[in-house]
């Protein structure tokens, strides 16, 4: 029997907290629910949770702030939960590491799908042992990124990157020179059609040329008005 997946959800509003765990315990998941976010680093230290429902206006220690702490020291998927439905808190979350982003309020189909989509994609990773001739790699000058062990060298240095970043740029490399829109992009590397801006894409590119500059012999380039490539001569 294999054990339950653990959720920790974060809300100083317990009546929603008090649902949501509702809806995912009824799903077979674990939850456990704290209300503020010193409470969060101490619950998310000693239960090592699979995911992390985290609301944003916290008292004492705010979401954005939990986040950055769990991401400094480990990829735990994070889904922020707000009622701040501007693109730049979206933007901002996104650019902390979070793995996605729900408005309050929110339909609790699409919270159990959400949640169940992104540990789709995060479980391979942690869980998976491929055989040596399944290894997923793809190898340019100075650039080689490994999907079987989530690993990107980049002119000799192993280069830190998120799970989805990752998976983004192998996505892109594995097909050199073939453009993609925005649209397939969510579509193949988070699996589910993500409900909301497509702009998640454009965050995750630009932090992927904060690590990774253009080369003589590739490049990741922006197709105007269409999506990206990655762009070989």
């Amino acid at each position: 029997m294999t054990n339950k997946q653990k959720i920790l959800i974060v809300d100083d509003d317990e009546n929603i907290a008090e649902l949501i765990s509702l809806y995912l315990t009824k799903e077979c998941f674990e939850t456990q629910i704290v209300n503020d976010g010193e409470a969060a680093l101490q619950a998310f230290e000693k239960s090592q949770p699979d995911i992390i429902l985290l609301d944003l206006m916290l008292p004492g220690i705010d979401g954005y702030q939990v986040c950055r702490e769990v991401r400094a020291k480990s990829q735990t998927p994070i889904i922020m939960l707000s009622a701040k439905g501007e693109v730049f808190d979206k933007v901002l979350g996104l650019e902390l590491g979070a793995d996605d982003y729900m408005e309050k309020p929110f339909d609790s189909k699409e919270l159990v799908a959400r949640v169940k989509a992104v540990l789709r994609r995060y479980r391979p990773m942690v869980q998976e042992k491929p055989e040596t001739n399944a290894i997923k790699k793809v190898d340019y000058p100075d650039l080689s990124i490994n999907l079987t062990n989530y690993s990107v060298l980049y002119n000799g240095q192993t280069i830190d990157m998120p799970p989805k970043e990752l998976e983004l740029l192998y996505f892109l490399a594995s097909s050199p020179n073939q453009v993609f829109t925005r649209e397939q992009l969510l579509d193949h590397i988070w699996g589910y059609e993500y409900i909301g801006d497509t702009r998640t894409v454009d965050v995750h590119i630009k932090r992927l040329r904060e690590k990774i500059n253009d080369h003589d012999s590739w490049r990741i380039a922006t197709v105007w008005g269409i999506g990206y490539k990655f762009e070989t001569s």
